[in-house]
């Protein structure tokens, strides 16, 4: 670029060397930024002063000294005066006689960006014609002399004013048009219209903002551009407008469907009376956008108001529960057990209550039950059969078909679901989706699912999993694979994106847990903070033969766990007394440790319920002794 502008600085030089006058322009520094050979012939300048950069006093005080403005008494005040004048960049036309006895005219105009051009034109000729009329005074009047030479000094300054004025002009259309190309970039419908409500000015922008309306709306009513029901709307913030108050508002464009945010702001400048300027903007997506973070703000407050009151409601009911179950096993009247039974009955559809107020306030965690691969995945191959067209084949190969294990298995086939639906869109219509199961170390479920389709770009591989990412422009949400990264994140698992030689491939890793069906009784470490409580769920216990110790902080437990042999079960709540909880427990037992087992009140989509979840299977309360029975079935992986 600096070879381009020098030869630009070149080529414009010798233009300006072509023209007669002396030329000088400086910039707002009073630095010279360029001048013409012309400009260094007239005053018979030196190189340093006729170079780009020159000072501006400099010059002044090199021709005052040289006796340019003749007889100076004190040069540096002279100097001084002269920059204070250039200074304030005033347009100005003078002519004066030099020192060498020729006349020159000078005239001055600042530049648009700061600076100053200055143009020096040699009009001795002309002034030699008016001594010469002047000379001929015997045959003219002294009136009609004077009058020449006025009329001959005004036309030169005629001259220079409509130069002015041509600039000026010039400078005015070209910000004119700046100021509309930039109103016409912007995404928004910008306009005004004058007293009679007749739009005086728009920048074209209507249509983009309020789809169905014309564009070219200038001299046109703005009830006849709007329509009758969005005028009607906006109605009375026009009219507060035209009184003199802005005013920002939003409504609902019923043609367009859009919603639209409407900036009145008065114009008291305005001729024939009050006008007002109209800003107008499609906000759709951003209160869509609102909209649904004002619904999760919901979902997050219900779920803060209702986990407190459903941690010691469930408690209640647990105890509910356990006080009815030992009244069953009394010698009661007849009519005593009818009532027993309401009584667990109202107690049950409390707790389903507890899980349904959950099921509002979030999304649900993971639920363990016992399950093999290879039911898991004929359920998948049934449900997605019908979604692949015939060209694209699906292979399942199951290397853990018959090993129970303890996993979601709604959870995992909506992942895969989602994945082999994804690889389906890879292949567009021809291939194979290859899902293989297997496991890694004894201690991890491996989940493979590779397609013959194009693979990964490498935006993709890094992103993929990042939530509103998506390679399928408008037809794709970017939420498959974050959903899939999600739940296996809840199952304690991992996912990893690769691409092979002929395609994509995805691969899950799920923690390999192993249910245990032996129920016979062992000794129990309870760790529960409430005491009343404690003894409900003791009586449980103690009724399905099981041994019974308790704790009600982690650091109890930890002492029970060191101290005392053969504990084969640990059943913990979540919140127990201290800062630490149950599922801290959970991450500070050794992996050889007895069997853990979690309990809480809180809601599906409690952190701490997430979390707990992923470590061992969580009992809900409350909960009943055959409930309980039921649940000890299910063992922690060993």
């Amino acid at each position: 670029m600096a070879p381009q502008r020098g030869i630009t600085h070149s080529m414009t030089t010798a233009g300006l060397n072509l023209i007669q006058q002396a030329l000088s322009i400086y910039d707002s520094d009073l630095r010279l930024a360029v001048c013409n050979a012309r400009f260094r012939e007239m005053f018979n300048l030196p190189d340093h002063l006729v170079t780009r950069g020159a000072d501006f006093a400099q010059t002044i005080r090199f021709l005052a000294e040289r006796g340019e403005y003749g007889e100076i008494d004190d040069v540096d005040a002279y100097v001084q005066d002269k920059v204070d004048q250039a200074l304030a960049f005033e347009p100005h036309y003078v002519e004066r006689q030099r020192a060498n006895g020729r006349w020159v005219s000078i005239e001055g105009s600042p530049l648009p960006d700061g600076g100053w051009v200055t143009v020096y034109t040699d009009i001795t000729q002309a002034k030699q014609q008016e001594n010469l009329l002047r000379g001929k005074s015997e045959e003219l009047s002294d009136q009609l002399l004077l009058h020449a030479e006025e009329l001959s000094a005004t036309n030169r300054k005629l001259e220079a004013t409509v130069t002015a004025l041509e600039e000026a002009k010039r400078q005015l259309i070209d910000s004119e048009a700046r100021t509309r190309l930039t109103t016409e970039m912007m995404p928004a419908h910008i306009a005004h219209v004058g007293p009679d409500r007749l739009y005086t000015y728009s920048n074209r922008r209507l249509s983009a903002v309020m789809p169905d309306r014309p564009s070219n709306i200038v001299g046109t009513h703005i009830r006849d551009t709007l329509g009758e029901d969005a005028y009607l709307k906006i109605r009375p913030h026009l009219d507060a407008a035209f009184s003199g108050t802005p005013s920002v508002f939003e409504f609902n464009d019923q043609l367009s469907t859009r919603r639209i945010r409407v900036a009145f702001t008065p114009d008291a400048e305005t001729l024939d009376g009050r006008g007002v300027y109209i800003l107008s903007m499609d906000i759709t997506e951003e209160a869509q956008t609102r909209a649904a973070l004002q619904q999760t703000r919901r979902r997050e407050l219900a779920a803060q108001m209702t986990s407190g009151l459903a941690h010691d409601f469930s408690n209640l009911l647990t105890i509910i529960l356990g006080m009815q179950s030992k009244m069953e096993r009394l010698t009661l009247p007849p009519d005593a057990h009818e009532l027993v039974e309401a009584t667990l009955a109202a107690a049950r559809r409390g707790g389903t209550l507890l899980n349904r107020i959950a099921d509002v306030t979030g999304h649900r965690a993971p639920k363990l039950e016992t399950v093999t691969m290879g039911r898991i995945l004929k359920d998948l191959q049934m449900l997605a059969r019908p979604a692949l067209p015939k060209d694209i084949k699906l292979c399942i190969k199951d290397d853990i078909s018959d090993i129970d294990m303890l996993l979601d298995p709604g959870m995992l086939q909506d992942a895969l679901l989602n994945l082999i639906l994804n690889a389906r869109d890879a292949c567009q219509g021809v291939g194979t989706i290859t899902l293989h199961a297997s496991l890694v170390k004894n201690t991890w479920v491996q989940i493979t699912v590779q397609d013959t389709g194009c693979g990964f770009t490498k935006e993709a591989l890094a992103r993929g999993l990042d939530p509103f990412f998506t390679t399928k422009g408008s037809e794709g949400s970017g939420l498959g694979l974050a959903m899939v990264y999600d739940s296996t994140k809840l199952l304690g698992g991992e996912v990893r994106l690769a691409n092979m030689d002929t395609g994509a491939q995805i691969t899950l890793r799920l923690p390999l847990r192993h249910p245990r069906q032996d129920a016979t009784p062992g000794l129990v470490l309870l760790i529960e903070d409430n005491p009343e409580l404690r003894g409900i769920i003791r009586d449980m216990l103690t009724q399905l033969s099981h041994t019974v110790i308790e704790a009600a902080s982690v650091d109890e437990a930890l002492a029970l766990l060191e101290h005392v042999p053969d504990i084969s079960v640990i059943l913990s709540d979540i919140f127990l007394e201290g800062e630490t909880t149950g599922v801290d427990l959970m991450k500070m037992l050794p992996p050889d440790c007895a069997h853990s087992f979690l309990m809480t009140s809180l809601p599906a989509n409690d952190p701490l319920f997430v979390k707990g979840s992923a470590m061992a299977p969580v009992l809900a309360k409350p909960f009943t002794a055959e409930q309980l029975s039921a649940f000890l079935q299910t063992r922690r992986a060993s």
